[in-house]
């Protein structure tokens, strides 16, 4: 019996309903051999209004009884809380995609959610996105192709999600954003091919815009934020303190980007210099299109019987492609 295209497609579960979620979603339909299978939230699913018409939407305490029914799940919660404990949990029954991006923290992530994906063969893929995932890959390749040399990564002027999302769960915040800012001496010096060594504090500095919940301390909340672990203690940081009207108004879009750039040497007098840049209007839609892609690629290790855990050093770049390697081989090699 021969498979209808549309029972064909790769099923995608999107597990959370904001930003990145809604990203997800987008890019699903510009992948004519993926569908959006179903949605999964904690909030009231009669109260979700998906892009795509007739898209199922199912609270998180339905998504145990649709295994067998999805082939990746994509998950779109905050690495802060979320991931931690949704990944490894959902492995063991789904195959899936997440976008973890606390850097000290993923080989911790990755072992837990390994063992959780052995268990159950499932095959899961952590930390995609532009960094991790884009950024992770050209800085492997940097430090392959120029190994006398010195990786710098830059990130911004932009909008962090994962670092606003820590923000918004400090105790007294109702709402706020982060954003990560460059500095700009430091990139340029490493573009005219130096090599200087920089503390974390010397690359970058962060500002955060917060709205306060009533009656909350402000010098309390700013405190909780320049010294968060892994996200603020090691960085210069300013906190202003805004209304809801002015963060609307001023702080909606989602900008970000930023540069890879490995200076190295090939031979004495012989400097080379890679750089690698993203700028983006939308940082949840970027993320969200590197999220699908990788999910195909999940899709296709699955059907190899490659079970465990993976990180975007581990899948071949074809894998990503809805094309064939043949027509890889012919129009982009």
């Amino acid at each position: 019996m021969t498979s209808s295209p549309e029972t064909s497609l790769i099923r995608i579960g999107i597990v959370g309903y904001g930003n990145l979620g809604r990203g997800v979603e987008a890019a699903v339909a510009h992948n004519p051999d993926m569908r959006v299978a179903g949605i999964f939230t904690r909030r009231d699913p009669a109260q979700l209004r998906p892009l795509g018409a007739g898209v199922p939407v199912y609270g998180m305490e339905q998504l145990p009884a649709q295994q067998g029914q999805l082939d990746v799940l994509i998950l779109c919660g905050g690495s802060k809380e979320d991931l931690p404990q949704q990944s490894p949990q959902l492995a063991a029954q789904f195959c899936l995609v997440d976008s973890f991006d606390t850097h000290a923290r993923i080989p911790a992530h990755f072992a837990a959610v390994d063992a959780a994906a052995q268990a159950g063969n499932t095959t899961a893929l952590i930390s995609a996105g532009w960094d991790p995932g884009m950024f992770s890959l050209n800085r492997l390749m940097g430090e392959a192709l120029l190994p006398n040399g010195a990786t710098y990564t830059f990130w911004g002027k932009g909008l962090s999600q994962g670092h606003s999302d820590a923000i918004r769960r400090v105790p007294g915040v109702a709402a706020g954003v982060q954003y990560t800012i460059p500095v700009d001496e430091a990139m340029q010096q490493v573009r005219a091919g130096g090599r200087p060594d920089l503390s974390t504090r010397e690359k970058h500095r962060r500002e955060c815009f917060v709205v306060l919940q009533p009656g909350a301390d402000a010098e309390a909340v700013r405190r909780t934020i320049v010294g968060m672990p892994h996200y603020f203690d090691q960085y210069d940081t300013s906190v202003q303190f805004i209304s809801a009207e002015e963060l609307a108004r001023e702080h909606s879009a989602m900008p970000h980007g930023g540069f890879v750039i490995r200076s190295g040497n090939t031979s004495e007098g012989a400097q080379q210099v890679i750089e690698y840049g993203l700028k983006l209007d939308s940082n949840p839609e970027f993320t969200a299109s590197v999220l699908v892609a990788y999910a195909r690629a999940v899709h296709r290790l699955q059907q190899l019987g490659q079970h465990g855990c993976k990180t975007v050093f581990d899948v071949p770049p074809g894998l990503l492609s809805p094309r064939s390697a043949a027509e890889l081989r012919a129009d982009l090699l």
